[in-house]
């Protein structure tokens, strides 16, 4: 008789990790576990600097942050480039190669990362035979859709001062979900990736930081972050919804 799976062993493994971002549903087995599993395999480390998936390429997989951190770019046909995100432990990438079979965007290492890799013809397979996952996996998608449009929103109709309030109050949201404390962030991404992504200059975010720390709002110390008035904060953020 083929013994049991070890639910421990199955949980540690990289297939369990990835798609408990997705908030498993109740009810799944040992041997859904196992299943799912076997969608999943382990990348090796990137370094900073080194990119996972290039703007153009095949898609063929999806990919789960599992430790470390990443930023995703376009580039224009001048070289000009545009950042769309930062993705933390457990954020899903690679989302936007669903809508025309290629990877719209790179993604890049920020800091030394691990990434689960899920390969989306194995992992179609295995929600064809669990409804309860398919489901949770399409609002996974579509949660990252709306966050791209809200992001899109903030460009166009929000101040300086109230973009850099609100990312700095999107990542310190995104630091207590990971269990960390919310109030002090160590941010993997420079001052010039966070002008770009927020479409600003970078002289502007350099200004805006000494400006909230002169308001005792901040202690800044290069890409170290402590949030001192939380309450300030989300009072220069507005009634504005999260990017």
């Amino acid at each position: 008789m083929t013994p049991d799976p070890d639910l421990d062993d199955l949980r540690r493994s990289c297939g369990y990790s990835a798609i408990h971002g997705f908030h498993l549903p109740a009810g799944l087995s040992a041997d859904d576990l196992q299943t799912l599993n076997a969608t999943a395999r382990d990348l090796l480390p990137l370094d900073r600097g080194q990119t996972l998936f290039s703007q153009g390429r095949k898609f063929g997989a999806l990919y789960v942050v599992r430790s470390g951190s990443l930023k995703t770019f376009v580039e224009g046909s001048e070289g000009d480039m545009q950042i769309l995100g930062f993705h933390l432990p457990g954020d899903i990438m690679g989302i936007g190669g669903l809508i025309n079979e290629h990877y719209p965007c790179t993604a890049q290492a920020l800091e030394r990362s691990s990434v689960c890799e899920l390969r989306y013809a194995q992992l179609q397979e295995v929600c064809a035979g669990l409804p309860a996952l398919n489901h949770q996996l399409i609002r996974v998608i579509s949660g990252a859709l709306v966050t791209e449009q809200r992001h899109l929103v903030m460009m166009g109709k929000q101040q300086a001062q109230r973009r850099l309030a609100s990312f700095i109050r999107r990542m310190s949201d995104r630091y207590g979900r990971l269990s960390r404390d919310p109030l002090a962030l160590n941010l993997p991404m420079s001052r010039d990736d966070i002008a770009n992504y927020l479409g600003l200059a970078l002289e502007t975010v350099s200004r805006l930081f000494s400006k909230m720390e002169s308001d005792g709002i901040l202690s800044v110390n290069r890409k170290s972050v402590h949030i001192l008035r939380r309450d300030l904060l989300d009072k220069l953020c507005g009634g504005d919804i999260d990017m």
